[in-house]
């Protein structure tokens, strides 16, 4: 693999080239990415089912404040949303599963709970993010839903609701 030349610092250079890869498996990088670094900045651990069968990750936070156990895990199933606008309008968006997945989401009573992570996601790779000095800023954002009891509508698929007012963050998690 060749590397490009680094331009000069006082030009002006025209983007990278991008890799080939599929557009919705970079989403799914970029959800995963986004995934580690909220469960870092909560101090979490990160394990992945094989197989998956349906749900993507499990996330556990270790506490001595723990009320029942000094470990508390969460099932979490990541989607995306390309082409978002930068704020959601109102108070929830959109979001269409199929119905097996949200059979999975919704059943209760469960032992370790559910949520759906839905990552807004801009169309152009090149709005993804953006490197500074100072940070890396991931574009857009996460948002969470527990959709524990939520009923199938759909004949295939069922639309539900996301929180707009639920961003996926550390304290969130």
């Amino acid at each position: 693999m060749a590397l490009a030349a680094q331009p000069d610092p006082g030009t002006h250079s025209a983007p990278s080239p991008r890799g080939a890869l599929a557009t919705t498996a970079c989403m799914e990088t970029l959800q995963v990415g986004c995934l580690h670094a909220v469960a870092a900045a909560a101090g979490c651990t990160l394990s992945q089912p094989f197989p998956d069968n349906g749900i993507d990750w499990h996330v556990s936070h270790s506490a001595p404040g723990h009320t029942v156990d000094d470990e508390v895990t969460i099932k979490v199933q990541l989607k995306a949303l390309p082409d978002p606008p930068p704020q959601p309008p109102g108070t929830a968006f959109p979001f269409t599963l199929d119905n097996a997945h949200l059979v999975k989401l919704a059943r209760t009573p469960v032992a370790v709970h559910r949520i759906l992570v839905v990552m807004l996601v801009p169309r152009s790779r090149d709005d993804w993010l953006r490197a500074r000095h100072d940070g890396l800023d991931l574009r857009h954002c996460c948002y969470w839903a527990n959709l524990g009891g939520h009923p199938v509508t759909g004949r295939r698929r069922t639309t539900v609701g996301i929180p707009a007012t639920r961003l996926f963050d550390d304290g969130a998690l």
